[in-house]
């Protein structure tokens, strides 16, 4: 029997978890520009708006976040979990989390890398979601019994740097050579103005994906981490392989 193909409506949205302004365009926005273009309805939940940061006000940030969003055919809202470099992972928080996946009922969620070698927000916010990815699915969770339990398909991590790529979890390579595409996600990371005029934030993401689709004889490509096993219907997905030298 063959596997039942799904319409654009039929899928479940997508909810991507940054911990500053930026971060799911650098690290993925790729992958959101890939889903939305088929369909699927993504949006973003912005943990802080760049207090911290040497580069850009926080009302700079949150106008250019809002814009990047658009651009990859996203929604965003904003989520106070202590602010710029104060993130905790505590409770509180995680049920904060949980609230927000039972209210938009994604099948995917998107959050940064647990490698600690990076900025610690990143770290910590990709534990925060973890939890509250688990907590969004027990219905005797007193906070949030005025919601309906939800379980979700699959949590990806996203490394926002090299050095933020886990070592423990085999990556999946999402091709991303589509011209659209890789027009879509350049577009949105240039609309962080305060941040790529300081840095050359997009050349390196570009740079990385040209790199990994070298290695698999593609384009571009970009890499996610699954926090579980994905479970597949047939082995038709896993018919290319990136062994291209």
């Amino acid at each position: 029997m063959k596997p039942t193909q799904k319409s654009p409506g039929d899928l479940a949205p997508l909810l991507a978890f940054a911990a500053h302004p930026d971060d799911i365009e650098f690290g993925c926005g790729a992958l959101v520009a890939l889903e939305t273009r088929a369909g699927r309805a993504a949006h973003f939940v912005n943990c802080s708006r760049g207090e911290a940061a040497t580069h850009g006000t926080p009302e700079q940030r949150t106008a250019e976040a809002e814009k990047a969003a658009a651009l990859l055919g996203a929604s965003v809202e904003w989520l106070d979990i202590g602010g710029d470099a104060h993130f905790e992972v505590t409770t509180a928080h995680t049920i904060k989390i949980a609230g927000i996946i039972r209210s938009r009922r994604p099948g995917i969620i998107l959050a940064p890398s647990l490698v600690e070698n990076q900025h610690p927000d990143h770290a910590r916010l990709g534990r925060l979601v973890r939890d509250a990815a688990r907590l969004a699915r027990y219905g005797g969770v007193s906070e949030l019994r005025d919601q309906k339990p939800h379980s979700i398909g699959q949590l990806f991590y996203y490394a926002i740097t090299v050095e933020a790529e886990p070592e423990d979890i085999s990556p999946l390579l999402i091709d991303i050579s589509e011209p659209a595409v890789v027009e879509a996600w350049t577009a949105a990371m240039s609309a962080h103005a305060s941040q790529v005029s300081a840095r050359a934030y997009v050349e390196v993401q570009l740079a990385r994906a040209r790199l990994n689709g070298q290695r698999a004889g593609i384009g571009h490509a970009i890499t996610v981490y699954p926090n579980d096993p994905p479970i597949l219907e047939s082995l038709a997905p896993l018919s290319r392989g990136a062994r291209h030298f």
